[in-house]
């Protein structure tokens, strides 16, 4: 793939160096051993299907350690006009260290395919945890947990100038011991500075900026944060209607209404993320700070 051959070697290096010396994935020895490739993977069963490949458990043969393998076909990459966002996506999730972000160990590719070495998380996605709950949602002990350590991971992705952009179910997994992990960083940026103008992520968690083409910044992702919390609570996003144009309307609006089953300290937090305004949504260190984050999401 042509964005993977112009990466410069020495940033390709830095890469095998950050993802191969640090954490708990094993070192391969010498500067050649760690140019990975296909033969120092055992591959398991498949984990998942997306729009560009597969994802497949698999085990590092010298180590033994386990990896997901995500594997993504260079021809649709190229036929979605993807390959950009796929380089930038490494390019960020390789230097993020947090508990509840998923690691990327590194990557390669050959002729035909690009393979992501992935942190491995049994429990799969949180979308699927979610539906599986009585009455489709979570408590609010639990949903508290979950926001708490969301939250935590955006401040850390903030304080990297990383914007998420499509903070979803979908995208947030679990490891064994049930904390949560941000996935997936397709649709993130890179922005020291500049408001960015594109159209992206999923309709039900963007903000009224997004839909309206208007300049956004890193409050995109308090909004979606403030999405999430509603739907761990009711089972389905805020403005979710049988139409795009409709939920564009809701959204725009900030059209919200809750089930009655919702406390009000949970409908305080869920207000104060989706405001209108992007200047006006709680801040994180202020979401961490919360009440119903303190009394139900206690270490």
């Amino acid at each position: 793939m042509q964005a993977f051959k112009e990466m410069p070697s020495a940033q390709q290096q830095n890469f095998r160096e950050e993802t191969s010396s640090k954490a708990s994935y094993p070192t391969q020895g010498s500067e050649d051993q760690k140019k990975w490739s296909l033969a120092n993977f055992e591959i398991g069963r498949p984990l998942g299907k997306g729009k560009f490949g597969n994802v497949y458990l698999a085990r590092e043969k010298s180590s033994k350690f386990i990896v997901a393998l995500k594997v993504l076909f260079k021809s649709q990459l190229q036929k979605a006009n993807v390959e950009h966002q796929l380089r930038r996506e490494i390019e960020i999730q390789a230097h993020l260290r947090h508990p509840n972000i998923l690691r990327l160990y590194g990557y390669f590719y050959d002729d035909t395919r690009v393979y992501l070495i992935l942190e491995f998380a049994p429990r799969g996605e949180l979308y699927k945890v979610l539906q599986a709950q009585e009455n489709g949602r979570f408590t609010e002990k639990k949903g508290a947990i979950y926001i708490k350590q969301l939250s935590e991971a955006l401040k850390y992705c903030h304080s990297k100038k990383v914007i998420h952009r499509d903070i979803k179910p979908e995208n947030l997994l679990l490891n064994l011991r049930g904390d949560l992990k941000i996935a997936d960083f397709g649709w993130s940026v890179h922005a020291p500075s500049s408001r960015r103008t594109t159209l992206c992520g999923t309709l039900d968690y963007l903000p009224p900026e997004m839909v309206e083409g208007k300049p956004h910044d890193e409050t995109v992702d308090l909004w979606s944060l403030g999405v999430l919390c509603y739907e761990f609570l009711c089972g389905s996003p805020p403005f979710e209607t049988q139409s795009h144009n409709e939920t564009y309307k809701r959204i725009c609006t900030v059209d919200i209404r809750f089930p009655s089953h919702v406390s009000a300290k949970a409908r305080d937090l869920i207000l104060k993320l989706l405001r209108r305004s992007p200047q006006e949504r709680l801040p994180l260190e202020k979401v961490l700070q919360h009440p119903w984050i303190l009394e139900n999401a206690k270490d």
